[in-house]
């Protein structure tokens, strides 16, 4: 773990921030205009939710996908433990904004929900590591010179 650590670097990765802008404001959408969607508003909103957290990360840290996305989980798992808290102490935040970001609710449905989303995006960047791959297999077999026969 700690070698995961000192492989992370200070970066800025444009592409990342217009997903993770993106990835905002669909949240904000279904937050919005979404809210009476039910249990698909909730249960994708916090899918989503870690995928964001991820390419929050991922903009200012140069790291592997596997550490960035453990740590989106971990936020995601540290605010289910905070509504739990809060709900054990009695505590209830009181501007309403940020009840609708935060929850107010713990539920463990948001974190099986939060593990969907730390296993979609380690799915979605093995899927774009492939297609790199792919792509760079061609590149070399288009480069290479055809021999010729004697």
């Amino acid at each position: 773990m700690g070698a995961m650590i000192r492989a992370m670097r200070w970066r800025f990765d444009p592409l990342s921030l217009a997903w993770a802008v993106a990835l905002f404001v669909l949240l904000m959408l279904l937050a919005t205009v979404g809210a009476r969607w039910g249990w698909v508003r909730s249960f994708f909103g916090d899918v989503l939710a870690v995928v964001w957290v991820y390419f929050v990360f991922k903009t200012a840290i140069g790291a592997r996908a596997w550490p960035l996305a453990l740590a989106a989980l971990g936020v995601g798992c540290a605010v289910e433990l905070g509504q739990y808290l809060a709900s054990a102490w009695h505590l209830r935040i009181s501007n309403r904004a940020l009840r609708i970001v935060l929850g107010s609710t713990a539920d463990w449905w948001d974190v099986v929900a939060y593990v969907i989303g730390f296993a979609a995006v380690l799915a979605l960047e093995a899927l774009r590591n492939a297609v790199r791959s792919l792509r760079e297999a061609k590149a070399i077999k288009a480069v290479r010179p055809k021999t010729s026969a004697p």
